[in-house]
């Protein structure tokens, strides 16, 4: 077993944890807050309004991006069953991670000189920064049931994300400081403090990924590189989605996993958008709601683990399903914004517990035996990054028909409502005890 030949265990446990400390910055400044608006501001004119020329094509800036979004997360799910397959067969895992996150974190620092006149140019380090983002998370979960027993996913999976948590608010808060004070920092406005908070943003990423980078094992099955790595890497992902499909616990947990995943990754994109919309809060409040949701966060990871360890995954999971269904019944009738930072604080609770624990409780799904962690988890992120694109889809349509945001919440609450019932029926085991053949040809 790999676990013993680790040496000093701790240690790399907690140097995997800190990788969400590294990138997790990029989800906050560049996906939820500052970058949104900074793109929002300096692609708009008074000639044109919110519509922008894209390689000719004209298009409102803000569906632009999210088209951008969705285009990078698309790529990501037709790229990483292959290339987990090849960092499988060729034990090239920790490799692969440092790749993508070299790329995500080179594009956040390229942003740094996009300022609207150069609008495909921003658009396309998006796309990568992106890329590198999600990429990168489908390694660095793969190492989790290397580097920990089954005892200790759950508290390991929250600390990576409480970490997570803490680090990006330690940076928006310094980054909101530069763009309310820039002439404090020497900087000459709020627009170029914003551009300097993307370089930052991609510096902090790549320079704290360096102690994962240090620690992690880098081969720990010590597989030797053979010709026809392509090939052999497809090879991998059938081997591994025929088993997945042949498994009636791992397919109703990833389909339970992607609907209320429909929910979840749909209000932490668009809670700003909402309060925006719906009750006309303005920018900074906007922020402070954000930051709520990512304090709180921080506790719910560790409440909803240590409620693990008393009821199991299963039962965790189902109250933070079941209170999530109760947030978007909420939703339909905030009126204010104090009612709305409530919400954000329930909403914090959960998003930190559900999202940790959905993780840990996957890894003691897959077989006990194999050494393909990178191709098993390349299908849990493949259901998340879907569920982004259909959750995010789904809400701007009916909204778009609707004409309000609020029955878009309560269709939220149906894909939780799903997500519990395929929840309900999935048996999760108290000990890991599934055996895949791992022989490689």
């Amino acid at each position: 077993m790999i676990l013993k030949k680790l040496e000093n265990k701790k240690k790399v446990q907690n140097a995997w944890a800190m990788y969400d400390w590294a990138n997790s910055v990029y989800s906050l400044v560049i996906t939820s807050t500052i970058f949104p608006i900074y793109f929002n501001s300096v692609t708009s004119s008074e000639n044109k309004g919110d519509v922008v020329s894209f390689f000719g094509i004209d298009v409102v800036n803000t569906v632009l991006y999210s088209y951008s979004i969705s285009f990078s997360f698309l790529i990501i799910v037709f790229l990483s069953p292959l290339l987990s397959g090849i960092a499988d067969y060729s034990g090239k895992k920790l490799t692969f991670m440092k790749i993508f996150a070299y790329l995500g974190s080179a594009a956040c620092i390229g942003l740094f000189f996009f300022n609207g006149d150069n609008l495909e140019y921003g658009i396309i380090c998006a796309v990568l920064a992106s890329i590198g983002f999600a990429g990168s998370i489908v390694f660095y979960n793969a190492f989790l049931p290397e580097i920990a027993t089954e005892e200790e996913f759950d508290f390991l999976s929250a600390r990576g994300f409480s970490l997570g948590y803490i680090g990006s608010v330690i940076l928006l808060v310094l980054n909101l400081i530069m763009i309310e004070m820039p002439g404090f920092f020497g900087i000459s406005d709020g627009g170029q403090a914003a551009r300097w908070s993307f370089l930052i943003t991609g510096l902090w990423w790549a320079g704290f990924a360096q102690i994962p980078f240090k620690f992690l094992p880098k081969n720990p099955y010590n597989k030797k590189v053979k010709k026809d790595l392509l090939k052999r890497g497809y090879n991998e992902v059938i081997k591994i989605f025929k088993y997945v499909k042949s498994d009636k616990i791992l397919t109703k947990f990833l389909l339970a996993f992607l609907f209320y995943s429909m929910g979840v990754q749909t209000v932490l994109y668009l809670a700003a958008s909402f309060g925006d919309k719906e009750l006309g809060l303005p920018g900074d409040k906007l922020i402070i709601t954000i930051l709520i949701i990512q304090l709180v966060a921080i506790g719910g990871s560790y409440l909803f683990a240590y409620l693990s360890k008393l009821f199991g995954n299963k039962s965790s999971l189902v109250i933070m399903v079941f209170v999530w269904i109760l947030i978007c019944g909420a939703a339909y009738y905030v009126e204010n914004e104090y009612q709305f930072y409530s919400l954000a604080f329930v909403v914090g609770m959960v998003m930190g517990g559900i999202q940790s624990l959905s993780r840990s409780t996957y890894s003691k799904l897959i077989p006990v035996n194999t050494q393909d962690h990178a191709s098993f988890f390349s299908f849990y992120d493949v259901t998340e990054k879907m569920a982004i694109v259909f959750g995010t889809f789904s809400y701007g349509f009916i909204e778009q028909i609707s004409g309000s945001m609020r029955n878009s919440s309560l269709a939220l609450g149906s894909f939780f409502l799903v997500g519990l019932i395929f929840l309900l029926l999935v048996r999760i085991p108290k000990q890991s005890i599934q055996i895949i053949e791992t022989k490689h040809a």
